[in-house]
């Protein structure tokens, strides 16, 4: 079931192509939209809700009505497509070169997204840590909830900041993602904090993080659209791309005795790892996974069409189990070629 309704989940007028973004409409860069909750200008400022590494402001000066939605895809009535076609909860597919969605099913309704989440915190640690940092693990990152995953790091150990960010996006290490939160901000909290100003930096004002990893609180959600707009931004990094473009990753570091340690951490696409068939001519080169039992299976990835070098992102919201979940997803990248 959703959380909430999002304030964005209304009628959804017209299908044209992205134009430009105006007051009266600052999401729909691709049509018009009725909204229960308009968009406010304000929490369109980029340079107001950026942050720094040292928790500071930009010096840049983003003046107000900046063309946020110009080069967005929007989602268009939700009556156009087939609401049958998928099973799970939400999904949407968006391809990145036309700036069209291909498919939307319950596009702006707030679920949990499970360890998605991460996403996020991957763009903070990328975008505004020093992935050379040495990081202490501290009790933080010791996570006892059953069932969660973890890249098995331990109080005292000593890694790197990116070494972190593969234990983080590959085996989906909780305690990876608490060991970044408290070294960049302090407390789980507080990095919280910067998770949900990027959010609104982006425009994902559907969203609310009390974690970096996702394991399930009820203030803690998102919809398959602020997803859309968070993956937009995390594959402009070229080191996201590279760290979930990765299948295994080997880590070299040392505990609390100093001693040595060596992990392997694996990721968990099943594309990726050739455990299910990508429909032809499509590459899948990124991605996240997510599973909690309040969230259900969730996937997110970036696919390429071979031919053309087309992008396209993906997301499947609360799918009842992982073999649903990967023939949803089929079923959404089969669109590509329609």
């Amino acid at each position: 079931m959703a959380i909430h309704s999002g304030g964005r989940r209304t009628a959804i007028r017209t299908a044209s192509v992205c134009a430009a973004f105006t007051v009266l409409a600052l999401l729909s860069g691709c049509g018009e939209r009725e909204l229960e909750n308009p968009y406010r200008i304000e929490e369109r400022d980029m340079g107001l809700e950026s942050i720094l590494s040292d928790g500071s402001l930009p010096d840049a000066d983003f003046g107000e009505g900046e063309l946020f939605a110009s080069d967005l895809c929007v989602v268009t009535d939700e009556s156009l497509y087939s609401a049958d076609e998928i099973t799970s909860e939400a999904g949407a597919v968006f391809d990145l070169s036309s700036r069209e969605t291909l498919y939307s099913k319950n596009a702006f309704e707030r679920l949990y997204p499970a360890s998605i989440t991460k996403v996020m915190t991957a763009i903070l640690a990328i975008k505004y840590g020093n992935l050379s940092d040495l990081v202490t693990v501290t009790e933080d990152a010791v996570i006892t909830e059953s069932g969660a995953s973890l890249c098995g790091i331990n109080p005292g150990d000593r890694l790197t900041l990116e070494q972190l960010l593969y234990g983080l996006m590959l085996p989906s290490g909780n305690d990876a993602g608490a060991a970044i939160a408290v070294h960049m901000a302090g407390s789980i909290e507080a990095f919280a904090d910067r998770m949900n100003q990027e959010a609104r930096a982006l425009g994902a004002t559907d969203t609310h993080f009390v974690n970096p990893h996702g394991l399930t609180d009820e203030n803690h959600y998102t919809t398959a659209y602020d997803l859309y707009l968070i993956y937009r931004e995390a594959l402009t990094l070229p080191k996201f791309r590279e760290v979930t473009g990765t299948v295994s990753y080997n880590a070299s570091y040392v505990d609390a005795s100093g001693a040595a340690v060596e992990k392997t951490w694996g990721g968990t696409n099943l594309y990726m790892l050739g455990k299910r068939d990508t429909p032809g001519g499509l590459t899948v080169f990124s991605s996240k996974t997510g599973t909690t039992q309040a969230a259900g299976s969730c996937l997110i990835m970036a696919t390429r069409d071979d031919d053309s070098g087309d992008e396209y992102i993906s997301v499947i919201l609360k799918s009842e189990n992982r073999n649903s979940l990967y023939d949803n997803m089929t079923k959404l990248i089969s669109k590509i070629d329609n």
